[in-house]
């Protein structure tokens, strides 16, 4: 007990604000990403499942090496990928669903922007067992942005193993935080590595693998998930070609290389939207509209239930011609767009880590993930609740009707599932396929 006697009347308020903020501080430690705050919706709480994390490596044998591509000639290689996978997870007893995540700030080390290890916690198991007695679980797999890493969104994939599903995240090669290349090998390889990472998982979720999550996995009952240069990926390998534009701008930036014209729309073996196994796909702020990278033509191939977030204010992806194009040109699909006003492009990550926070810091290490008028961890919160709503509804076939069938503009009425006065700044529109 502090006894105010022995502190000068002057200080003493002085030492009051500063314990306040030290029991502040402290509590703020404890908020891992994910975790509810008090206005969070009613879907944002994690599910019944302890989970369990682990890390796999997977190499795709001989593809295309574009980076040393010259004059056309495609020299072949072998991809390595990173996943982290998470899932519903047997505890032993009295341990503790706690895991540190390690992570870099920076972009390949450059003068400017140097790579700065750091680690922030999860709830999760390293290499936990998984349960035995959840049956088949739907797979989500989860796509990284234009530089990111397999660990850019835990609040999502720890909050859906946690609801029963298997949650593989991918490192993209040459996408990284630590590895960024030049642009043309995203713009190849992101679809392609979904559409791999894809299979993979299906190959060790059968039955007779080997592999620990053997059985595990609902192998006809997939979702896929994309942020950015992965929603750029996530659209694709769902059936929306890319441009004919896309491919000669390639095949200029590459001088010569026309390997993407597998995935145009135009080429008549574009095999996107062929995986009937993928049911629904989450689309955060997807690249490409702006920049000519899909068209009419191309989007007509999206059939796929398909739910859209984004900021009104994205100057990456853009939102009128960008996000919200795309959108409106998805005709043939069951479709969502939530919009958070004035919000940018990062309406998917996590919350700034606090190394970002610190003096000297540069900004952009802040702006890789924060958002200028919203705090992220409501954004994180309210991404898990509509992320939950469609995902059942799609991959799960529950009834979450009245939380996406909801008045447009957020400001009218509060949101069914939201706390009273808590549902302001956002949109959410939804359009039925045309057949």
């Amino acid at each position: 007990m502090m006894n105010s006697n022995f502190i000068p009347k002057s200080h003493f308020l002085l030492v009051l604000v500063f314990l306040f903020l030290n029991t502040s501080l402290s509590a703020q430690d404890e908020f891992l990403y994910g975790d509810v705050m008090p206005d969070a919706p009613d879907l944002s709480v994690r599910g019944e499942h302890t989970i369990g994390v682990r890390t796999l490596e997977l190499v795709n044998k001989n593809q295309v090496d574009i980076l040393n591509s010259k004059e056309g000639k495609d020299p072949i290689y072998n991809r390595k990928l990173t996943l982290e996978i998470w899932y519903p997870a047997q505890l032993p007893t009295g341990t503790e669903a706690s895991v540190t995540y390690d992570e870099v700030m920076g972009t390949r080390g450059d003068s400017l922007r140097p790579l700065i290890p750091f680690t922030f916690k999860g709830r999760a198991l390293r290499d936990a067992k998984p349960k035995t007695d959840v049956g088949k679980l739907p797979l989500i797999i989860v796509s990284h942005g234009y530089v990111g890493s397999r660990y850019l969104m835990t609040y999502l994939t720890e909050n859906l193993a946690s609801k029963g599903y298997v949650v593989a995240a991918i490192e993209h090669t040459d996408s990284t935080f630590k590895d960024a290349a030049p642009f043309q090998s995203t713009l190849l390889n992101r679809a392609q590595d979904i559409q791999f990472v894809l299979n993979e998982m299906v190959r060790l979720g059968q039955a007779d693998s080997k592999d620990q999550i053997a059985g595990l996995i609902d192998t006809d009952n997939i979702g896929i998930v994309g942020y950015s240069m992965g929603g750029y990926g996530v659209l694709n390998v769902a059936g929306a070609g890319y441009s004919d534009g896309l491919g000669q701008f390639f095949t200029g930036m590459t001088k010569g290389s026309t390997s993407i014209s597998k995935l145009l729309a135009s080429n008549p073996d574009f095999q996107g939207g062929k995986d009937t196994r993928i049911k629904a796909v989450v689309a955060f702020a997807p690249w490409g509209m702006e920049r000519g990278v899909w068209d009419a033509e191309g989007l007509k191939g999206l059939k796929t239930p398909t739910f859209f977030v984004a900021g009104n204010q994205d100057d990456i992806s853009g939102y009128e011609k960008g996000i919200k194009a795309i959108y409106e040109g998805t005709l043939h699909a069951d479709r969502y767009l939530l919009t958070y006003n004035n919000a940018r492009h990062n309406v998917a990550p996590n919350p700034p880590p606090a190394q970002a926070l610190e003096p000297g810091r540069h900004i952009d290490e802040y702006y890789r993930y924060a958002e200028p008028s919203w705090d992220q961890r409501k954004i994180n919160n309210i991404n898990q609740h509509f992320v939950t709503a469609f995902l059942g509804t799609y991959l799960k076939g529950e009834d979450f009707s009245k939380y996406l069938d909801l008045p447009k503009d957020s400001n009218e009425k509060t949101w069914e599932g939201f706390k009273p006065r808590s549902s302001t700044g956002m949109e959410l529109l939804n359009a039925t396929k045309v057949e």
